[in-house]
């Protein structure tokens, strides 16, 4: 009964029971399903925006400079902050929300930290289902603000339809070593703190960079230089994230996006199902140690012990 009323304060705009439910997901809850596919026929409308790139790069700053400019346009707001995970609690650390204090009061602005859970990409495992959840709930545009680790920070482009990557001047020296992986998400590029010495040589070192790694499709990423903290170059910026929406809703990239979402969706889902099942199985683990000692005694390599593992289980499930 009280599942069923969250779900239809959620239906009607509560965003106390918006926020509930997140925490459902967070937790993967065994309702987890069942809220997501009570809402998935909302699910589609919103643009979702990822912003990355390295710590102390002023991303937080840019995101509430970017909402400001959003809620002009008297449109809805969704602001996922994923932090580094506590190794003390499990929580998020130092959530961006402290540092966005000038939207707490709009009640068309929706912030939620989130921790990474031990993500190696710095976006927390359930970012995707939230965004659904925030996307159902009638978001216009959700921005995903990630903790920006590297190349890592490949799994924001699997969850925004346009990337943003802020770097700052002091990363010019070391723009050539940075990894393809980095450059080739990115949508836009934002050299942010750009009053700084060095902001024209990044700026030209990132063109330089973008003319070596051609992208799949027709848009060509562009680079622009902000200071968010004073507010410059922010309007710029947002022309150039509503052109790059323009050019995917032109393009129809924004179905081919759902589609992998969708499939993303399904195999995580199933992977996880599947390691749920292999190792809940306590002969699957005793098993375990059997080969980690075979493979301590040099007996077997840990690579034949992981595959005589697999085989253990291929004959169970024959069973």
């Amino acid at each position: 009964m009280i599942f069923k009323e969250l779900i239809e304060r959620f239906v009607s705009g509560d965003r106390a029971a918006c926020a509930k439910l997140i925490s459902l997901i967070e937790e993967d809850s065994p309702q987890a399903v069942e809220i997501l596919g009570s809402v998935y026929s909302k699910v589609g409308q919103a643009h979702r925006i990822g912003i990355t790139g390295p710590p102390g790069a002023g991303k937080s700053t840019l995101v509430e400079k970017l909402t400001t400019l959003i809620r002009k346009e008297d449109r809805s707001v969704a602001i996922v902050a994923v932090d580094p995970t506590s190794p003390f609690s499990g929580g998020a650390i130092l959530g961006d929300r402290v540092r966005m204090s000038s939207l707490f009061c709009d009640p068309n602005v929706f912030i939620r930290s989130m921790a990474t859970r031990g993500s190696l990409g710095g976006l927390a495992f359930k970012t995707r289902a939230v965004c659904d959840l925030l996307d159902a709930f009638g978001n216009d545009v959700i921005l995903i603000e990630t903790v920006g680790v590297g190349q890592a920070e490949l799994d924001v482009a699997k969850a925004a339809q346009t990337t943003l990557v802020v770097l700052v001047p002091e990363s010019g020296d070391g723009i050539q070593a940075m990894k393809a992986g980095l450059m080739e998400i990115g949508d836009i590029f934002v050299v942010n703190k750009s009053d700084r010495e060095g902001a024209d040589r990044l700026a030209v070192e990132i063109e330089t960079m973008l003319e070596m790694h051609p992208q799949n499709n027709s848009w060509r990423p562009r680079v622009f230089k902000t200071s968010a903290e004073k507010g410059e170059g922010i309007e710029s910026l947002f022309v150039g994230i509503v052109e790059h929406r323009l050019f995917l809703e032109k393009h129809h990239f924004f179905r081919d996006f759902q589609k992998e979402n969708i499939r993303l969706d399904i195999t995580q889902m199933v992977e996880q199902r599947l390691n749920e099942s292999f190792w809940n199985d306590p002969r699957m683990n005793r098993f375990l140690e059997e080969f980690v000692d075979k493979a301590a005694s040099g007996e077997i390599s840990p690579y034949a012990a992981a595959c005589k593992l697999w085989e253990k289980w291929q004959q169970r499930r024959k069973k």
